[in-house]
């Protein structure tokens, strides 16, 4: 699998959702990077991977822990626990805990590609 971007590098003042993806292969790991560009203090992003069989049903896979700085961050999502599902979509919500009037301001992406499992030798 080629890496595909489950949201393009966006500015956004507000929660959302991306458009879906579809799958080539279902059931397959992948290594998910959300890239956090542009942030304004006292804020945070919550960013989750929801994954469908239809488009129409979604059920959260995954999310990333709660953000509130600028960088790099990767997580793996095991597909083999979903096989039914063909489609993902990332969605966002943005909080602050400043008073202020204006809105929370990001700037991220959400990257996947595919991923390997380590598995781990059993003690016998």
């Amino acid at each position: 699998m080629r890496p595909v971007f489950l949201l393009p590098e966006t500015v956004s003042r507000q929660n959302g959702a991306s458009t879906e993806v579809a799958l080539a292969q279902s059931g397959r790991p992948m290594r998910l990077t959300l890239g956090i560009t542009r942030i304004i203090e006292q804020e945070s992003l919550d960013v989750s991977i929801l994954g469908s069989h239809d488009k129409e049903q979604w059920t959260e896979l995954a999310s990333f822990p709660h953000k509130c700085y600028c960088g790099t961050y990767s997580m793996l999502l095991d597909l083999a626990r979903h096989p039914e599902v063909r489609y993902l979509r990332a969605a966002w919500r943005m909080g602050r805990w400043a008073k202020r009037e204006l809105a929370p301001l990001f700037g991220f992406y959400l990257l996947a590609e595919e991923g390997k499992l380590e598995r781990r030798a059993s003690a016998g």
